[in-house]
């Protein structure tokens, strides 16, 4: 048995992080000595909430986790981000078969590139229909994602997207 610690990246936008990336974070954080969530954003698109906004998300939702600790990254492959912190492994949550049909073959090019191996992790069946986008499209007409989203997100999110139905109209939604 080696000392070397085992270690493994979470990689995504998390523009924002849902309770289904709270979810896979947790289960991977039994399983490996670190977890390195890795935000990998482009700076040329704006998201519903900046780099900054999101590393604090994160930490108010799975900074209770000691072994877990969060980074950005932007313009770069994930294999490079696995390599710079010396992680063997990605992590992904698979919420159904679309999902394992995109992530299969990026898993498959990784691992050609430097065989960083892929650990699928099935969704909470109860959360298997949570994407961050669907969370924003539900939140910005109205509807309640509270139970998806942690609540540090919730509460931001509402803001968020008030402010921004503020400021296209001029007034502030009843």
């Amino acid at each position: 048995m080696t000392s070397e610690a085992r270690r493994c990246v979470c990689p995504g936008s998390y523009d924002p992080i849902t309770n289904g990336h709270v979810d896979v974070v947790t289960r991977a954080s039994r399983l490996f000595d670190e977890v390195v969530v890795a935000i990998l954003h482009n700076p040329s698109k704006h998201g519903t909430f900046s780099v900054e906004e999101r590393t604090a998300l994160i930490e108010q939702s799975v900074g209770h986790l000691p072994n877990v600790r969060i980074g950005t990254w932007a313009g770069t492959l994930v294999v490079d981000v696995c390599r710079e912190v010396g992680a063997a492994t990605m992590v992904k949550g698979l919420r159904g078969g679309t999902d394992f049909a995109y992530e299969l073959p990026m898993a498959h090019m990784n691992h050609h590139l430097t065989g960083v191996e892929t650990l699928f992790i099935a969704a909470d069946p109860t959360l298997q229909h949570v994407s961050s986008s669907l969370i924003k499209e539900v939140a910005r007409y109205g509807g309640d994602v509270s139970g998806l989203v942690p609540d540090p997100v919730l509460t931001a999110l509402t803001h968020r997207l008030t402010d921004r139905l503020t400021d296209r109209s001029g007034e502030r939604p009843g």
